[in-house]
């Protein structure tokens, strides 16, 4: 069933908009808002955090433990398919990557500034730096929207992918430092074996040898962030040279974009083989 479920998530994705249906913060936000909101939590970070990952996981669990055992499992495939969808990531990046394509290719560097603040969230001091930083969140996201939501539902199920982005969604939206800083350290460690595995990944489907040399080092190091290794790693599996200027530098993200597909059909036939010789 676990690859049933990707494969329908994938046709959904693709074909439909009913992630964004499905993708509805707002009950978990409102949660937050009163966990924050709360006095005698302002101390305990750990309880708050709890409130606001482990009690929605807890909940799925149940449901999946009730529905389990009726219909041979069958029943819980619309809910495993749900929460999949849900654990996703958001937005649409090849459209919100677009006005930055076009103000590059133009070469109109100051234009692509100002989009990449407005729309990605992004800033630099030069436009090498600029599109260094387009590539890494190119890369970020692809990793924390898919590659590492996939790789915990099919090693531990929908328990693991909603907490993953449930503490994502905490990193992102929690207005307690305390809060976030806790869901952070967590998240990093949810982070560490996936992106390794995604870093393998890009070895196999692009510049081996490139990828090799550039995770090699800090491959084991606990303390390096994933993203920082995504971009280190990235452009060097896709064998890319330094950030160059119009049309070249869309051919830069169309080699990581690529590079990203490779990886993701590797993924689909290594879950297939799996799931066929478990």
């Amino acid at each position: 069933m676990i690859f049933l479920v990707v494969l329908l998530a994938l046709i959904i994705d693709k074909l439909t908009d009913w992630r964004r249906v499905v993708q509805d913060d707002g009950p978990w936000l409102r949660l937050r808002q009163r966990v924050e909101g709360r006095a005698d939590l302002a101390s305990r970070p750990w309880l708050g955090l709890m409130l606001l990952v482990l009690l929605p996981v807890l909940l799925l669990a149940v449901l999946l433990a009730a529905l389990e055992p009726l219909a041979y499992g069958w029943l819980s495939l619309p809910l495993h398919l749900l929460v999949l969808l849900y654990c996703l990531g958001r937005g649409h990046g090849k459209r919100e990557l677009g006005p930055f394509r076009d103000a590059w290719r133009r070469g109109d560097h100051e234009a692509a500034a100002l989009v990449g603040q407005r729309d990605l969230g992004l800033s630099a001091d030069d436009a090498p730096g600029l599109l260094r930083a387009v590539e890494a969140q190119l890369l970020w996201r692809s990793h924390e929207g898919f590659f590492a939501v996939i790789f915990w539902y099919v090693l531990l199920g929908p328990v693991a992918a909603l907490a993953y982005r449930l503490l994502a969604l905490t990193v992102e939206h929690a207005e307690s430092q305390a809060i976030r800083e806790r869901a952070g350290q967590l998240k990093h460690a949810f982070d560490w074996l996936p992106v390794r595995v995604l870093l393998a990944s890009f070895g196999l489907v692009g510049n081996f040898v490139a990828a090799n040399r550039a995770m090699l080092n800090d491959l084991l190091h606990w303390s390096i962030p994933a993203r920082q290794l995504l971009a280190d790693v990235g452009p060097a599996a896709a064998d890319l040279e330094e950030p160059c200027a119009g049309d070249q530098g869309i051919a830069r993200l169309d080699a990581l974009a690529a590079l990203l597909v490779r990886t993701r059909m590797l993924w689909y036939a290594a879950i297939a083989l799996w799931v066929l010789f478990r």
